[in-house]
């Protein structure tokens, strides 16, 4: 959270970050269930019904988020700073041909995606890239080698090392934190895959199942990140972010964040698997994380024998 918070807005700390983070930890852990993650496709459950409602509390925490983007939207105008690289200085900036820039309420729109969209699903996938790489001692092992063979002050260095770019990529190929597109409606009547497709009807993509096809992945179920240096996936064979138009706007900053973090944890830090069953997949509303905890003994410098749980509800 902290980092999506300082790369949207430029924020490190303060009354309008500490409200920002609390609402939107809020509005995520109404949706943290499969049940309850049914407001998002039934429009019908959000209304506000009364204060008994789920609708009338995800109104409340919508119109107190939207109050504090507004906020610092409108302080952002009254005072630019060209020398700002956050993301909402960029957007707003940003012009089309005609030079018309984003409106107050499109600005918002952008900045609630990456809010909501941009730390729970990262944090997940780190959590199972941590989990993979101390299961299975010969991808850690790998991995050391090389980033020792690869030392670099910079921290984007790491997102070009082909290895920790691969045990990523599998990381989220096996357990896609987004296991499905949101839905489709058809508009012409079509052929796909052998199926008749009537205007209205809805269709939507099973990235999970995708991900599990044989013909694209043999032995499917196994952890090999090996795969991804022997074959070049296609966007539409290896879409952890979606594909086409509607892909992710997050992608890019979600792979760069979990390249860096691992990377730096091994190289910084000495973990040891204390969970040695299999840890397996489990629904956190429309999002696939891990079921139970995964613990770790964390020796360092710093905390020679500190313990540390990556909690698999939280990533």
């Amino acid at each position: 959270m902290r980092v999506i918070l300082q790369a949207v807005f430029g924020l490190h700390q303060g009354e309008r970050y500490q409200r920002l983070e609390k609402l939107l930890k809020a509005r995520l852990d109404m949706v943290a269930s499969p049940l309850a993650s049914t407001l998002i496709f039934f429009p019908a459950l959000q209304r506000d019904w009364g204060p008994w409602s789920p609708g009338h509390k995800i109104r409340g925490i919508a119109t107190a988020t939207d109050d504090l983007l507004f906020e610092e939207i409108r302080e952002r105008r009254a005072h630019p700073d060209p020398d700002r690289t956050d993301i909402l200085s960029l957007l707003l900036m940003a012009q089309d041909e005609t030079g018309q820039g984003l409106s107050d309420p499109e600005l918002r729109d952008e900045l609630m995606t990456l809010l909501v969209a941009g730390h729970e699903t990262t944090a997940t996938a780190m959590a199972w890239a941590l989990y993979w790489s101390h299961y299975l001692p010969q991808v850690q092992t790998q991995l050391r080698r090389e980033l020792a063979a690869n030392p670099s002050s910079d921290p984007m260095a790491l997102t070009k090392l082909p290895y920790l770019s691969a045990v990523c990529n599998e990381t989220l190929r096996i357990y896609p934190v987004g296991m499905l597109t949101f839905a489709r409606r058809v508009e012409r009547p079509l052929q796909l895959q052998g199926y008749s497709l009537e205007p209205g009807e809805v269709v939507m993509g099973c990235i999970y199942l995708l991900h599990r096809r044989e013909d694209l992945y043999p032995h499917a179920t196994k952890f090999r990140p090996e795969r991804f240096l022997e074959r070049q996936y296609s966007a539409f064979e290896f879409m952890p972010f979606g594909a086409g138009a509607r892909r992710c706007i997050g992608a890019a900053l979600a792979t760069t964040e979990m390249k860096i973090v691992l990377a730096t944890l091994l190289q910084e830090f000495d973990l040891a698997l204390l969970t040695r069953r299999p840890v397996e997949p489990q629904r956190r509303g429309i999002t696939l994380g891990m079921r139970g905890e995964v613990d770790f003994l964390l020796r360092s410098v710093q905390a020679p024998n500190a313990k540390v749980v990556a909690p698999g509800a939280a990533g």
